[in-house]
């Protein structure tokens, strides 16, 4: 989900002026995507002569920029989940600029970096790396200098972990599909070497192309989700009366989540204590509360009746979400992500394991999700144009190092179709249920498994420096990110944005 900063007020010439920046940035990020990680889609059908590499290239950047069109948002929303809450809660400010700026730039420029030298890295750990750096810089420029509160650890675990076990899929699933063909098709053709620029028969041209566009296809829905997710949370932190809330949501959906929160506010409030409290003092605590360990009080009980019943009031009255004035738009949105991330975070701790109560955080996190997380249209246009367009262009380094360096033989035509149907197969998987993956890891992963089960032979110069780049490439993310997280608070500051 995305935040607008709680206290809204209009955007002043700079603010703006910040606004085009970031999205520019983001942009930038997605192109650089295109040319670094999906000249791995178009390596098995350029060195197996399936397609000439303009072709291939240009086919491919369309089939990334459907992928995108076609994306459901979920890796995108996911992604922000990792930022620091009180970061995405006031996104508009300095702290909130800078951490955009920040994360963008290290990525760009290690993505960059890899591709240069021609090594194969991924996108997704790029981007997440400088996450987890801005999160970590943020913690210990606050007051308790704790970087247990800057990042949510449990989650950057579970990416961190679909990231690191995709590789592992990408070359056994590979290596296993190789050897099955191998048991099942006896066709000598197929496991020999391409001759010349003879290109392979008419059945096994179809495969790889169906592989490759597939790998396109599902890079474009993954990695293209990543931009998305950046660009809705600074328009939504800058222009909440906008983006803050899906203004077309049905009226149903609406009402369902008003009930909802009266419903729980009435079930929270037999554990909140008796005090009163404000509106600030209702989100501080629950922010507090998502951002270290400690188990809820009466006091986190009070703040989410206080939420609750604040979501309720706002939104029981409304025909349609056009009816919400301008300047309440960011307060229902912030009321809906600090319900859905607290219950969250009670249900897994084991606070509240009541199926009514359950039952009813789940109905509230699925209304609230229909009612706050959307991407605009011309943010996927932009996004799949940035990503499409950057497919097309410098994507001979990386192929050549996937084409020819990993493995000491001549790509075959079995080899790049089951690298490439086992790459299509894992990130679209991946994608459906909101799982960022890195369509790098995946290909070469799987380019090796085939190499590997072939006896094909690997070359260690350059599996070791693929490996030591994908090694390097968080804690090198988040040295950056912090760095330039810091760098730039300070410098966004003395321009006079608060």
């Amino acid at each position: 989900m995305f935040l607008a900063a709680v206290v809204y007020s209009e955007p002043t010439l700079i603010t703006y002026g910040f606004l085009v920046l970031a999205v520019l940035l983001a942009l930038g990020f997605e192109f650089v995507n295109g040319f670094h990680d999906t000249a791995n889609a178009v390596a098995t059908v350029i060195y197996t002569n399936t397609l000439k590499a303009t072709p291939a290239v240009v086919w491919s950047g369309v089939w990334n920029l459907i992928g995108v069109l076609a994306s459901s948002g979920l890796v995108a929303f996911g992604i922000v989940s990792l930022l620091p809450v009180e970061l995405v809660l006031n996104v508009g400010s300095a702290a909130g600029f800078a951490m955009v700026f920040s994360l963008l730039i290290s990525a760009i420029l290690w993505n960059v970096g890899t591709w240069y030298l021609g090594l194969p890295a991924s996108s997704s750990h790029t981007l997440i790396g400088s996450i987890i750096g801005v999160g970590v810089a943020s913690a210990l420029m606050g007051p308790t200098r704790s970087i247990s509160e800057g990042v949510n650890w449990v989650k950057a675990g579970e990416v961190v972990m679909g990231l690191l076990i995709s590789p592992l899929v990408g070359f056994l699933a590979s290596a296993l599909l190789l050897l099955l063909c191998k048991a099942l098709i006896k066709r000598p053709s197929l496991y020999r070497a391409p001759k010349g620029d003879t290109p392979p028969p008419l059945w096994i041209r179809a495969i790889l192309v169906v592989s490759s566009t597939g790998v396109s296809f599902a890079h474009g829905s993954n990695d293209g989700q990543k931009g998305m997710g950046l660009i809705v949370l600074i328009l939504v932190g800058i222009l909440p009366a906008t983006y803050a809330l899906k203004l077309s949501a049905p009226q149903a959906t609406v009402a369902e989540v008003a009930m909802s929160a009266k419903a729980l506010g009435t079930v929270f409030d037999k554990l909140a204590s008796d005090a009163a409290i404000t509106e600030q003092e209702s989100r501080t605590t629950l922010t507090s509360y998502l951002k270290s360990s400690m188990k809820p009080t009466e006091s986190v009980f009070r703040a989410l009746v206080f939420q609750c019943e604040d979501l309720s009031r706002r939104l029981g009255p409304l025909k349609s979400l056009e009816d919400l004035p301008p300047n309440e738009r960011g307060s229902v949105r912030a009321d809906i992500y600090l319900i859905s991330k607290t219950t969250a975070k009670m249900e897994k701790s084991g606070v509240l394991t009541d199926p009514a109560t359950m039952g009813l955080t789940a109905r509230l996190r699925t209304t609230g999700g229909e009612v706050s997380n959307f991407i605009p249209d011309w943010v996927k246009y932009a996004v799949a144009l940035a990503l499409g367009l950057g497919t097309m262009i410098g994507y001979k380094r990386i192929v050549v190092t996937v084409g020819e360096k990993i493995g000491r033989h001549h790509m075959t035509y079995a080899q790049g179709g089951a690298a490439g149907l086992v790459a299509m197969s894992t990130i679209l998987i991946a994608s459906h249920y909101g799982f960022p993956v890195s369509t790098t890891h995946v290909v070469t992963s799987g380019v090796a498994g085939t190499m590997a089960a072939n006896k094909s032979g690997l070359q260690r110069a350059t599996l070791r420096n693929i490996l030591l780049a994908w090694v390097l490439t968080l804690p090198v993310c988040i040295f950056l990110g912090a760095v330039l997280f810091a760098f730039g608070l300070n410098v966004i500051a003395l321009l006079g944005l608060r």
